[in-house]
């Protein structure tokens, strides 16, 4: 079953142009449906059933796995078996019959705007790492982009003197603009930290760790937390909790929905 993962996965970085994450992801969840079957003793994917595949969503279900990742595993098993069923290598697509559970969607977690300086104000700038910390924060909550395309971002993409920075996922690339405070935190980074924190390693990434390597999506997660917990934050706050205040923020200051998906979502405004 394994080769045919590869297969598939190779499948959607070609023709499909994924990233790095969404690969990541269809994997994961397709090597723990893998290690499932085996444990039942089926290990080619030619005999694996519906009936199969419904036992495995049972056995999400009974581990307690969230709904969206349930969900998730169900998308990832669809995908596979169409492609397997359209290489001809299944000759029925036995994930065809999977439905996926019902999602209670919970309103996201808001930062008032009170509970956003607090935080931004942890990193007092003491060393090269909160001074790295602070640029990155300040950055995120400016433009409202996603986690993976903070720690994606090269130093070529940012434009400090004009203050924007270019976004690029696949293809498609979007200018973000950032203002003044930003800046200044970006500016302090470049200055009187980076240099020192890729002294032992040449990288062309814009934010960096203690090894001068790029900065990792769990990396910056932990540091979320870390300085959400000192500022004595009680809300589950995720990277995703700063996207969503973002947004709240600038419709709060009179900013039209229009603007808002433009910087959110990365659409082109209509002329």
């Amino acid at each position: 079953m394994e080769s045919n993962i590869d297969g598939f996965i190779t499948y959607l970085r070609n023709t499909k142009k994924i990233s790095e994450n969404t690969e990541m992801s269809y994997r994961g969840d397709l090597m723990k449906a893998k290690r499932y079957m085996e444990e039942q003793g089926i290990r080619d994917v030619k005999k694996i059933t519906s009936t199969n595949l419904n036992s495995y969503i049972l056995h999400l279900e009974k581990n307690k796995f969230s709904t969206a990742t349930i969900s998730r595993n169900i998308a990832s098993l669809k995908a596979f078996y169409s492609y397997l069923y359209k290489e001809n290598i299944v000759r029925e697509n036995a994930a065809e019959t999977l439905r996926a559970p019902k999602i209670e969607r919970k309103a996201p977690e808001i930062l008032s705007v009170e509970e956003t300086e607090r935080l931004m104000e942890q990193p007092l700038g003491d060393n090269i790492k909160e001074i790295r910390d602070k640029a990155m924060l300040e950055l995120l909550y400016a433009t409202g982009i996603r986690v993976t395309e903070l720690v994606s971002l090269k130093a070529d993409d940012l434009n400090l003197k004009m203050g924007y920075i270019v976004c690029r996922d696949g293809e498609r690339e979007r200018v973000i603009p950032f203002g003044e405070r930003a800046g200044e935190a970006l500016a302090r980074y470049l200055g009187e930290a980076r240099e020192k924190m890729t002294s032992a390693a040449e990288t062309e990434y814009l934010f960096v760790n203690c090894s001068g390597q790029a900065m990792s999506r769990q990396g910056f997660w932990k540091l979320v937390k870390l300085y959400a917990g000192k500022a004595n934050i009680t809300k589950d706050i995720t990277p995703q909790t700063l996207r969503n205040s973002f947004v709240a923020h600038l419709l709060e200051n009179g900013a039209d929905w229009q603007t808002v998906l433009c910087r959110y979502k990365g659409y082109s405004p209509r002329i």
